[in-house]
């Protein structure tokens, strides 16, 4: 339930319509020039990204006259991505855009402000419309009359106002850490591959790094292979799916801390614990990015962990690789270039038990991987840090919007008048 009136997007806009793929006209694409706006050029937070627009000429923009866009229009994917949306920005034209977004142009005698409505589309009760439309449909699509129907809280112009602006500074400081931490990862990365390739060495390391073969120096944990049906949530044994391993960021697992899924002793006790220092790997990935992709064991619950399917659980001699180093295999070029050379040629790009213990790596000293280690950890919980707060921040702009949009929290003047 909403505090304030509502209205139908219909009754505050003078236009809500679509375009067309210019190809469908017989007209190309051209390398500069007008500004096409598609699906990609949006991200899912509505940010405009340059890189991701296609041009088209002026004589296509002129015969495409219906979706010639404005400053102030809203965006509103109708295909594909249902709900992105994203507002016209004056730097943005001129510009068009094709049938996957609905334009909707707010007009201005019905006392709608255009950054409202944006926040307005983006509400939890359009979502929630949208997936119920979507759960009837066959196809995910939206037609310009169900975008039409939708409707919005509408509060006084003030008030909208007030709401727009905070929420506002609640996404531009979203925005600000997803910028920072790109920085820091991108900063990190750079750290990673001068350390781990003895481009750079930290202060008091001068020996020379050797030469070690895998194979010499690893053994490898029996895994057990079931399904995401079999496991449970309230086993004491954790298992670690080859899935876990290929969503996550970090390149550490403290088992003994992490909600992990759990399996029955019944079916899982026949597979190889778990120790601290052990290196699990998934088997196969489907694209470059996914080869070698692993996560070290920090540490393990006394129930135990074990190594799930589609997985490979390496246990390296302490002596040759450092415990917190090994998470760190994955990013060596000689290791990764190595794993991607021998998968080359088969439909999903595998890794094998042989395949690890071929591979051949110069490597520093013990001492020298744990003061990597340290740095690399060390790089990994700033990053870790800001996305915590990032999603901290994500959640309460969400709480606000609930809470701003349906008029059951008022700020600054509004609750004054309220």
């Amino acid at each position: 339930m909403t505090a304030f009136p509502t209205v139908t997007i219909r009754s505050i806009s003078d236009v809500v319509t679509k375009g067309t793929t210019p190809t469908s006209l017989g007209r190309a694409f051209v390398s500069s020039g007008v500004r096409f706006i598609k699906v990609e050029t949006i991200a899912t937070d509505g940010k405009y990204l340059p890189d991701k627009v296609a041009y088209i000429d002026a004589s296509t923009h002129g015969l495409l006259r219906r979706s010639q866009l404005k400053q102030d229009d809203i965006l509103f994917s109708i295909a594909g991505a249902l709900g992105r949306t994203a507002i016209v920005d004056s730097s943005w034209l001129p510009a068009n855009t094709n049938q996957a977004f609905a334009i909707i142009r707010p007009s201005k005698r019905s006392g709608i402000d255009p950054r409202y409505l944006l926040w307005a589309l983006r509400s939890q009760a359009i979502e929630r419309h949208i997936a119920g439309i979507n759960v009837q449909a066959a196809q995910a699509n939206l037609s310009l009359e169900q975008v039409r129907d939708f409707e919005i809280p509408l509060p006084d112009i003030e008030t909208q106002k007030v709401i727009s602006d905070a929420l506002d500074d609640a996404d531009n400081l979203a925005t600000t850490l997803k910028s920072l931490i790109a920085k820091k990862q991108a900063i990190k990365q750079g750290t990673v591959q001068q350390l781990l390739t003895g481009q750079t060495r930290l202060p008091g390391f001068d020996e020379p790094w050797r030469n070690v073969l895998l194979g010499d120096h690893v053994s490898y944990v029996k895994t057990v292979a079931l399904s995401r049906a079999q496991l449970d949530t309230t086993s004491p044994l954790r298992y670690l799916h080859y899935g876990d391993i290929h969503t996550r960021s970090s390149v550490h697992i403290e088992a003994d801390k992490e909600d992990m899924p759990r399996a029955a002793r019944s079916i899982a006790g026949s597979a190889g614990r778990l120790q601290v220092g052990d290196v699990v790997f998934a088997d196969a990935s489907e694209d470059p990015d996914g080869v070698g992709k692993s996560v070290e064991i920090s540490s393990v619950p006394l129930e135990g962990v074990v190594p799930g399917l589609h997985t490979i659980a390496a246990r390296f001699d302490k002596a040759v690789l450092a415990d917190g180093f090994k998470g760190y295999l994955q990013f060596i070029p000689a290791f990764r270039d190595s794993l991607l050379r021998l998968a080359a040629g088969t439909k999903v790009l595998a890794t094998t038990r042989s395949y690890i213990s071929s591979i051949r790596l110069s490597l520093p000293s013990v001492v020298e991987q744990r003061a990597i280690a340290e740095v690399l950890i060390d790089s990994d919980k700033e990053v870790d840090l800001l996305r915590t707060t990032l999603a901290k921040a994500t959640s309460t702009r969400q709480g606000m919007m609930q809470e701003l949009l349906t008029g059951h929290a008022r700020l600054g003047s509004a609750e004054a008048k309220a």
